[in-house]
């Protein structure tokens, strides 16, 4: 089983080296990672080109530089423009994975293995953690399970190609998995001790601070369609978690500010009321049943598709 890992990053040299390190002492490494330097201006063309020159499946490509890092749809861009320049057909998975994560060693192994047993698992991830840096305690970053977390999204290639790959829009780490389920795949992830990774920048984060990091995720989930019930519920949850209080209200106030201005929304409608239906059976019954009696319920669609 064969997988590709492809990685947009710029200026991530005060990480790199663990993530770099922590990639190509897996267990099963990657039969060829491409690794996009998004026009970077610190040390990391130099650090890349040492990795690449030591190991033969570190393929470096360089992009221009546009004069500023771009999160959201940038980041999607920046993957996308080594993606294809990739036969990928050749490939049983991908990843899209970020520049700034502490894998344990068997991390890659576990999830193909785990995509092998089950053919329905189209995308799934381990859970990312995050070190507290006064304590030095790990803390939890709490990731749904059934999502695949946006810093490593592990896929199986042939799900990637019919969901149509990402929006190149905020919030495409979580239209990608509703959209899985909506033709019968199953996204999750797990928090077991073998796929706990450390995030060194923490989700949410952002060159402007955790403050804008939220509100762009509120923004997100505007436009994914999110309803303000829903959204509402979501950033009391999170106010419960570092940190704490801000980082849900900043959520919040992010959903509405986007609403209040009629900011553009997905326009894949059929799509759009299926996420809402699905956030709503969430509310009454619990995320975690909602979730296993929609998955079974889409077992139907995958079967007709897939025999």
């Amino acid at each position: 089983m064969s997988y590709l890992l492809v990685s947009p990053c710029r200026n991530e040299s005060d990480y790199m080296r663990i993530t770099l390190d922590s990639v190509v002492n897996q267990s099963i490494k990657p039969d060829l990672w491409v690794i996009v330097d998004d026009g970077s201006t610190d040390a990391t063309p130099q650090i890349l080109a040492e990795y690449a020159e030591k190991y033969s499946f570190i393929k470096v490509i360089t992009r221009e530089n546009r004069g500023h890092r771009s999160v959201g749809p940038g980041v999607i861009e920046a993957f996308y423009y080594g993606y294809e320049q990739v036969d990928v057909s050749q490939f049983d998975f991908i990843c899209k994975f970020d520049l700034d994560l502490d894998l344990p060693p068997r991390y890659f192994e576990i999830l193909i293995d785990r995509m092998k047993q089950n053919p329905r698992i189209g995308t799934c991830s381990g859970k990312a953690y995050f070190r507290d840096k006064k304590s030095g305690e790990l803390i939890s970053e709490k990731c749904g399970d059934e999502m695949s977390v946006g810093m490593t999204k592990f896929y199986r290639r042939s799900c990637f190609e019919e969901i149509g790959g990402f929006v190149r829009q905020v919030m495409w780490d979580g239209i990608d998995c509703h959209k899985c389920r909506q033709l019968g795949w199953i996204a999750v992830s797990w928090d077991e001790p073998d796929l706990k990774f450390i995030h060194l920048r923490p989700m949410g984060s952002s060159q402007k601070g955790i403050f804008t990091g939220r509100m762009r995720h509120g923004f997100g989930q505007y436009f994914m369609g999110t309803g303000l019930v829903y959204m509402t519920a979501s950033s009391i949850f999170r106010m419960l978690h570092p940190p704490y209080f801000l980082g849900g209200a900043a959520m919040w106030w992010g959903y509405v500010k986007s609403m209040l201005t009629r900011q553009p929304r997905f326009a894949d409608k059929p799509l759009v009321a299926f996420i809402r239906h699905y956030q709503w059976q969430c509310l009454v019954k619990g995320k975690a049943e909602a979730t296993r009696q929609l998955n079974e319920q889409q077992t139907v669609v995958w079967q007709q598709s897939h025999g």
